[in-house]
């Protein structure tokens, strides 16, 4: 009997985990998970970069993050010899500076946070800074850069070929880019696929007023200029008992150990997914819940935050005004609207020009 062919091995570690991991945990739910989502932008713009010749041995690599796009670049830049720079702010727990420090970045902490934007206006200043002082320098810029979205062009053609079509897609979003980019080379086969964002609340990407947020890695202070608002045909703001019960059940139940973000966007799939039997869907898992072991996984945490056996939603409220959905899990039929347009729709003033954060 011939034993199977086996796989030639990866390069490296970014080789072999770029691309997310396509697990069906239902009958008509699929899951990409991710060991590491911002892999695979930090490598697609480095590329990018040095094709275009804005990278040198000697370039420092400057960036603004407090989460995995910083070590997903650190993770590239170690394994490229460029020098690196992140500038974070407290959000930065010690487990990832540390990862961080052993790759060879040097981190930057915003310790106060801008009077308007906040932390993350607070890095945006600061990097300019640096920029002065390296002046051999690239920013890959994520929330700005076409070339994140552009990178999902490679999660579109595994899709296409592993899933086949997918009526909706469902992802949580920060800078816009895995969702937006990958449902827009997506509908140039299904035009008509559903794109379901995933934020939490208090958070201005889709219309509402900052404030504090108990969820990691979702909710902005700024809108990222690369979120494509009219690519979303709905949008959901999970709230954190519904966010964190989902996330400790999809291990429980599919042994996906995930961070809070994939626990978000399971919630939603989940719920499209039994109301719509007949539709395939497919969830985006960002990345794993290590870092995320003495918070989310920790009875005694959830517990000190009121989060421990907290009633949690079945399903989410409609909502017309983004306003109205902070406090609890709710949607909004956003029908492929820009910002502006939805906000007016719902009497409030338009926005005005996008910002730019972390």
């Amino acid at each position: 009997m011939r034993s199977p062919t086996l796989p030639a091995a990866s390069e490296s570690v970014v080789e072999a985990t770029v691309l997310p991991r396509l697990i069906r945990i239902g009958p008509n739910l699929c899951v990409a998970a991710f060991t590491l989502m911002k892999l695979l932008p930090a490598r697609f713009m480095l590329d990018r970069a040095e094709q275009r010749g804005e990278l040198t041995p000697d370039t420092t690599v400057l960036e603004t993050s407090s989460g995995t796009f910083a070590l997903g670049l650190a993770m590239v830049c170690r394994l490229r010899g460029y020098p690196l720079v992140i500038v974070g702010d407290p959000a930065i727990d010690p487990a990832l500076r540390r990862r961080l420090g052993e790759l060879g970045a040097r981190v930057e902490i915003c310790t106060e946070p801008s009077p308007n934007g906040g932390f993350q206006q607070a890095r945006l200043d600061r990097l300019e800074e640096m920029r002065a002082r390296y002046p051999d320098h690239y920013v890959p810029g994520q929330y700005h850069n076409p070339d994140n979205p552009n990178a999902y062009a490679a999660v579109a053609e595994q899709l296409a070929e592993t899933v086949g079509a997918v009526d909706c897609l469902v992802g949580p979003v920060g800078s816009g880019g895995s969702t937006g980019g990958t449902a827009a080379f997506l509908r140039l086969l299904q035009p008509r696929m559903r794109l379901i964002g995933v934020d939490t609340s208090p958070s201005t990407i889709f219309g509402q007023a900052d404030g504090p947020r108990v969820v990691r890695g979702l909710g902005n202070s700024l809108v990222p200029p690369n979120v494509s608002h009219d690519a979303y045909d709905e949008v959901h703001w999970a709230g954190a008992a519904e966010v964190f019960r989902a996330t400790r059940e999809l291990h429980a139940r599919h042994a996906l150990y995930m961070g809070p973000t994939s626990g978000a966007s399971f919630l939603v799939a989940r719920w499209y997914a039994e109301r719509n039997p007949d539709a395939q869907v497919v969830a985006f898992l960002p990345d794993e819940g290590h870092r995320y072991q003495e918070t989310v996984y920790q009875d005694e945490w959830l517990a000190e935050r009121g989060l421990l056996g907290t009633p949690t939603a079945a399903a989410p409220r409609t909502v017309t005004d983004p306003r109205d959905a902070v406090g609890g899990w709710a949607r909004m039929r956003w029908r492929r609207r820009s910002l502006d347009d939805a906000l007016r729709h719902a009497g409030l003033p338009g926005t005005g020009a996008p910002g730019e954060e972390r």
